[in-house]
C-alpha cells in the first residue's frame, strides 16, 4: 500500500510539474513580416514575370568601321578586350572562314591598324591525353593516377607550329564580343584596378609573364 501511495503521488507530481512547464513555455505568436520589397520591383522588368509586354532596351552596337582605332577600356587586368568595331558580315566565325583574322593576325595587324593577336593565342596549354588499352590515363606519354593533377610533369605548353593560330583560340566571339554602348537601368559602379600601366588597353599576357612560374615550354615541339 506505501508503495501504490508514492507512485501515485510521483505520477500526480509530474503531471504538476508539465502543467506548469507548458504553462510558462507556451510560445508567443509569431508575428508576420511584411517584404520591404516588393517581387515586382526586382530586376529589370519591373514588372511580373506574366507580363510578357515587357520591352527590352534595344542594343546599341558600335557602328566605328575596322581599323577606326577606337577601343573600348577593358573591363579588369587582362580581360578579353571588347570587339569596338562593327561586325556585320564577319560574323558568325565557321571552319576555314574566320574574317578576324585578315586584320588581327601579328603579320598584319600593324599595316591595319588594329590589336594583335597575342602569343598567348598561339601556345597549346593542353597536354596530349590519350587512355592506354589498360584503360590507364596518359598526358605526354606518361600514366597520371589523378587526372586533374597540376603538377608541372603533366601539363604541356608548346608553340604552334608555323605561327598558326592554335584551335583553341579560333572561335574570336567565344570570348569577345560586341560592346553595347546603351544605358541600362541598372548603374555599374565597379572599377577597375588594373595591375599594370597600360591594362586598361594591352594585356600582359606576352614574353616572360606569359610562362612566369612555368618551367614545362617546350620549343622544340
Amino acid at each position: 500500500m506505501k508503495i501504490i501511495n508514492k507512485l501515485t503521488l510521483g505520477l500526480v507530481a509530474a503531471t504538476l510539474l508539465l502543467v506548469g512547464c507548458n504553462e510558462n513555455t507556451t510560445p508567443a505568436k509569431s508575428k508576420v513580416v511584411e517584404p520591404t520589397v516588393s517581387a515586382t520591383s526586382l530586376g529589370l522588368r519591373k514588372s511580373t514575370l506574366f507580363n510578357e509586354k515587357i520591352k527590352p532596351h534595344a542594343t546599341n552596337y558600335s557602328d566605328s568601321y575596322t581599323g577606326s582605332g577606337h577601343k573600348f577600356e577593358r573591363a579588369f587586368q587582362d580581360a578579353p578586350p571588347m570587339i569596338p568595331h562593327d561586325v556585320t558580315g564577319l560574323i558568325p566565325i565557321k571552319i576555314g572562314d574566320n574574317q578576324c583574322l585578315n586584320c588581327h593576325m601579328p603579320d598584319v595587324a600593324s599595316s591595319m591598324g588594329a590589336t594583335p593577336i597575342p602569343p598567348s593565342h598561339f601556345t597549346n596549354f593542353r597536354p596530349k591525353t590519350t587512355l592506354a588499352k589498360d584503360g590507364k590515363v596518359e598526358k605526354n606519354g606518361r600514366i597520371i593516377k589523378n587526372t586533374s593533377s597540376e603538377e608541372l610533369k603533366n601539363i604541356s605548353i608548346k608553340p604552334t607550329k608555323n605561327g598558326k593560330l592554335y584551335g583553341g583560340r579560333y572561335n574570336c566571339t567565344q570570348c569577345h564580343a560586341p560592346q553595347d554602348t546603351g544605358n541600362l537601368e541598372v548603374a555599374n559602379n565597379f572599377k577597375p584596378d588594373y595591375t599594370d600601366v597600360n591594362g586598361s588597353s594591352k594585356s600582359t599576357w606576352e614574353g616572360a609573364k606569359l610562362m612566369e612560374g612555368i618551367d614545362t615550354y617546350d620549343s622544340s615541339k
